[in-house]
């Protein structure tokens, strides 16, 4: 039985000049996969009536789902609805219960109504209609000549809630789907090119329906194997035993067989073992607090921070010497050692993160070019060091930065064990 496919298609002028990054179409793709639709192509296209009527004919002869978020607000260039309405046939109603929805939100909000504001409840009658429980633009499904088609609202908290509350489990009704099995592991310490070679013949011997895809990212790669099928015992036995392979191939570099984060792999094993820690952060400029911060219930294995930018901030708040400021520099071994210990003698955690380098575009020198960072990593017991060069662009530098030193922290933490 052949696999279902479906085409995203996002709407707004400002996917197009970069105003907006689309991270719809990242998180439908997840969630389409999931449930065993392939997505076959993306598309994005601008607030223009000819370009979203010829993406709809394109994709309609490729993609047995076509699923469309943007351009259902309530202004002049949001002309999604009107569109979908000629193009169906229909003509566009007043929907009763998207009415009540809307007056409902803005009574809640004490907020006066217009007109066109109630103009959002309008639907093309030939539609079935997706209430929106989080927002006033319901979204519409239509069906024509064996083909699906869903718009939805581009706010992403409103498009999640209608994909999952109606869309996926609609489609799962309707057609019968395969399985799509996935496992991921981690690397760090090694790269792509080096890995390809190292599970090479591993690659080679896995049977034709498994694929292995690399993911390089920040210092990182992931590997996947992936497999579809109707048979979901057999899938999922054959992707575990190849993936349980592949885990003994890549052990010296392996991270974690579960595909989440570094700061995930980092919280995990510290909660584990029932300890904290702290990250006292000069160039990264609190960006490694910020991926610990973003884990839920990560309170319990992470105490706080430090952004000391300048000197004075270093001396002020984690006590380190002046003198040895002006004589080696912010970004030296002997700073981030005494960044290390002031975090850990005054914000009192187990383990420790300090940080200070030069991420550019300016600020280098010969002896400290741009990408130079000291890390510290340790505890009361025992701090390490360690150099590090990158060669990026500013944000990518601290994206490395925050990155490599959580790994050299797990690694550290392991160690110690």
């Amino acid at each position: 039985m052949a696999i279902i496919q479906a085409t995203i298609i996002t709407i707004g002028d400002e996917l197009l000049i970069g105003q907006v990054i689309d991270t719809n179409s990242a998180w439908m793709a997840q969630e389409l996969n999931k449930a065993g639709i392939r997505v076959a192509r993306r598309v994005a296209v601008g607030d223009v009536w000819d370009e979203i009527w010829n993406a709809l004919d394109e994709e309609s002869r490729h993609a047995d789902i076509i699923l469309l978020t943007g351009g259902l607000g309530p202004t002049a260039d949001d002309i999604t609805k009107p569109l979908l309405c000629k193009y169906f046939g229909g003509k566009l109603i007043i929907d009763e219960k998207a009415k009540e929805n809307v007056v409902n939100i803005f009574k809640r909000l004490n907020r006066p109504m217009i007109e066109r504001n109630l103009l959002q409840a309008e639907v093309p009658d030939n539609c079935t209609v997706i209430q929106n429980a989080r927002g006033t633009a319901p979204g519409m499904w239509f069906e024509k000549d064996g083909k699906i088609y869903v718009s939805m609202p581009g706010v992403p908290h409103e498009m999640k809630g209608m994909m999952e509350n109606y869309v996926i489990p609609e489609l799962s009704k309707k057609m019968q789907l395969p399985v799509i099995a996935h496992r991921t592991l981690l690397t760090a310490g090694v790269g792509e090119s080096f890995l390809a070679d190292l599970i090479q013949d591993f690659e080679k011997a896995l049977p034709a329906h498994i694929k292995l895809a690399y993911l390089p990212n920040y210092g990182m790669v992931r590997l996947r194997l992936s497999s579809s099928g109707f048979d979901k015992e057999a899938i999922e036995n054959e992707i575990e035993l190849q993936f349980a392979q592949l885990q003994l191939q890549v052990a010296a570099y392996l991270v974690t067989n579960v595909d989440e984060p570094m700061e995930e792999v980092v919280g995990k094993l510290l909660l584990s073992k029932n300890k904290t820690m702290c990250t006292a952060e000069s160039c990264t400029g609190g960006y490694i607090a910020h991926l610990l911060t973003s884990i839920p219930g990560s309170s319990a294995f992470y105490d706080g921070s430090v952004v000391s930018y300048s000197y004075g901030a270093k001396e002020d708040l984690l006590n380190v010497d002046h003198q040895v400021l002006l004589n080696k520099g912010a970004v030296s071994e002997e700073v981030v050692t005494a960044m290390a210990k002031g975090a850990l003698q005054n914000i009192k955690s187990d383990f420790v993160i300090a940080v200070s380098g030069i991420m550019g575009p300016g600020g280098g020198m010969s002896e400290k070019p741009v990408g130079t960072v000291w890390v510290a990593i340790g505890s009361k017991e025992k701090i390490e060091t360690q150099k590090l060069f990158f060669r990026f662009d500013r944000m990518r530098n601290i994206q490395l930065t925050a990155v490599t030193t959580l790994n050299l922290l797990r690694k550290f933490i392991l160690e110690q064990s």
